[in-house]
């Protein structure tokens, strides 16, 4: 039976945005949601998490849990799922490090 995912993604190669779109509706640039099977779901989320690459992306669809849904993520974001007493947000993770400049030198504008 099919239901709603929202499949969010971030840097990601223009091939997989094609893909993702054979099967979902890109809304917004990166965000797609559409309506598909358990089995589909989890094929579009294997084919992301395989050529995701330095980008990163998140599904959410439907679950049986007490928010009634269900949050996965791959790459690296600052945002990431953690589980309180069966109720999952997210925690924001520190920033990366500035890279050190060199004295003397100015950054490009």
């Amino acid at each position: 039976m099919p239901s709603m995912l929202v499949i969010a993604t971030t840097a990601v190669p223009a091939h997989l945005r094609g893909a993702l779109s054979r099967w979902t509706t890109e809304v917004v640039a990166g965000i797609f949601v559409g309506s598909v099977s358990a089995r589909v779901r989890d094929e579009l989320w294997t084919a992301v998490t395989d050529v995701l690459g330095d980008g990163a992306a998140i599904l959410v669809h439907p679950a049986a849990t007490e928010q009634g849904y269900q949050i996965r993520t791959a790459g690296t974001r600052r945002r990431v799922p953690a589980d309180f007493d069966g109720l999952t947000l997210m925690r924001m993770t520190g920033a990366p490090p500035l890279r050190p400049t060199v004295k003397g030198m100015q950054s490009p504008d």
